[in-house]
């Protein structure tokens, strides 16, 4: 595709000099080889305006350049253009190179702090059932038509060019729609311009990335700019609504914020599509649904209220996309789980061991208060916090462990640049406040595969080993690099050194 074919509709930009025929899209200088564009984007760490040489000398056919970046009378020779923003161009870019694939897909956006990943699924179970063909993009794997693959990127939401490549696989695979997972992040970052989203679904917010956004209300902000996405231009005729939490407290924000009509769900009777009569069990949940016109039974073999509020967003996009309650119903009995989120380790031990992806102090609370009726006794947690993240995460899991958790091993968990040891004293500096003492009700264990081994140790018959924070997760970060690493592997690692091996 032609230089000038990329930048059409994006405005303003200033061309200069020839028209190459352009190969690939770049952010890293690194991947740039003979034919492609290099996007230049000011990062939080560096600007990949300080790139520009080492790419024309990997052989980039044009550059696309913040104005505001670079100096005018230094410019480089050669093709390139310069626009005001280049993290937003970019998504724009890469749509164009991509052939617009969203426009040619139902897409479906589901933000929200907790419950996005089981959401999407839940959602694709639905959707498959019907018949439809399917693809999805999110935290633990990438679906395209039939075939499921790792997501081994630790980003929900990869950069703009992945994703429209993503969306243009699963158009090639003749996908009808594709469920994607919107962080707050890929909103902010524009990594998920040009989309263009027919449903998006809200599944509640809590404090969390204040890292990243600094106040409650710019990541409020952030996850808001999903629904008013709702009103961009598009080619497609489809119906486009928003699925909105009636329960969460932010539901009218949401409201005012989407740019399209609004369906909610929750468990007030002032919810579009509510549960009733709710039984919960220790693996699975009876409940009623009820909207207009519809009234059904359903068994989910999924725990916990948290994970009924999930279903029954599920279940509003199923009945507005036209689907019935029995194939809903259907769809949602068989449930298979997400990997990494509530996932039970079991090699014939006598007591229970969960690995879950809870890393919010809200999250923990959620997953404990799930647990505990249906452990006859004791809870023990193991769990860190990552590091280059707010403080709140930290106090926030100790607090909800020193809680609701009989016994707690702190550990490390992705510490980046940090000091481990300094993360997990904060956490324990928590716990001591929260009136809890070590050894008898909490210990520390640097090692992660240690930490898991000793809570390990401890389980008695009936008791449960929760491994929190990581999940489906495939390797930990230390000081800019990723080691290779399983909670599930380790788990098993753990259970083996005490003589359980499974049949």
């Amino acid at each position: 595709m032609r230089f000038s074919q990329l930048l059409e509709g994006v405005a303003p930009v200033d061309r200069i000099d020839a028209d190459p025929e352009i190969i690939a899209l770049c952010v890293d200088s690194r991947d740039v080889t003979a034919g492609a564009l290099f996007v230049a984007v000011p990062g939080y760490v560096t600007d990949g305006h300080q790139y520009i040489a080492q790419a024309l000398r990997s052989g980039a056919a044009a550059l696309l350049l913040q104005r505001d970046r670079v100096d005018a009378a230094h410019l480089p020779k050669g093709p390139l253009a310069l626009v005001p923003d280049t993290r937003a161009t970019l998504a724009s870019v890469a749509a164009a190179f991509y052939g617009h694939p969203a426009s040619h897909l139902r897409v479906i956006g589901v933000t929200g702090t907790d419950g996005k990943t089981t959401t999407c699924y839940l959602i694709n179970a639905v959707l498959e059932e019907a018949g439809s063909e399917t693809g999805l993009i999110g935290t633990v794997d990438f679906k395209i038509g039939g075939r499921w693959q790792q997501n081994d990127t630790r980003l929900t939401t990869p950069a703009a060019p992945e994703v429209q490549s993503l969306l243009a696989a699963i158009r090639g695979a003749r996908a009808g729609y594709v469920i994607l997972e919107s962080t707050s992040h890929g909103l902010e970052l524009r990594r998920l311009d040009c989309c263009e989203y027919d449903v998006a679904v809200f599944t509640n917010l809590t404090t969390d990335h204040l890292d990243q956004h600094g106040t409650v209300a710019a990541y409020r902000a952030a996850k808001g700019r999903l629904f008013e996405m709702l009103g961009e231009p598009s080619i497609k005729t489809g119906a486009r609504y928003a699925v909105l939490n009636r329960d969460d407290p932010d539901f009218e924000y949401f409201r005012d914020r989407a740019a399209a009509q609004v369906v909610s769900y929750g468990f007030s009777t002032a919810a579009d599509v509510r549960a009733s009569d709710v039984e919960l069990g220790g693996d699975a949940t009876r409940l009623k649904v009820c909207a207009t016109g519809v009234d059904f039974a359903l068994e989910l073999p999924l725990p916990g209220l948290f994970n009924v509020s999930n279903a029954l967003a599920a279940i509003t996009v199923g009945l507005r996309e036209g689907i019935g309650p029995a194939t809903i119903a259907e769809a949602l009995s068989k449930f298979g789980g997400v990997p990494g989120r509530m996932e039970r380790v079991d090699v014939g031990q006598p007591f229970g061991v969960i690995v879950d992806y809870a890393h919010t102090g809200e999250a923990l609370r959620k997953v404990l208060d799930t647990l505990r009726p249906g452990v006859r006794g004791r809870i023990i947690t193991v769990f860190g916090s990552a590091g280059e993240r707010g403080h709140s995460r930290r106090s926030g899991m100790a607090s909800a462990a020193a809680e609701l958790a009989d016994y707690t091993v702190v550990t490390d968990e992705d510490p980046r640049s940090e000091d481990p040891m300094s993360i997990i004293n904060e956490m324990t500096a928590t716990l001591r406040a929260a009136g809890r003492f070590e050894p008898a009700d909490f210990m520390a264990v640097l090692d992660r595969q240690a930490a898991i081994g000793e809570a390990m140790r401890r389980a008695k018959s009936g008791d449960l080993v929760l491994i929190a924070g990581k999940g489906h997760e495939q390797s930990i970060e230390v000081s800019g690099r990723k080691l290779p690493w399983d909670d599930r592997v380790a788990a098993r690692r753990a259970l083996a050194e005490l003589g359980f091996e499974g049949a």
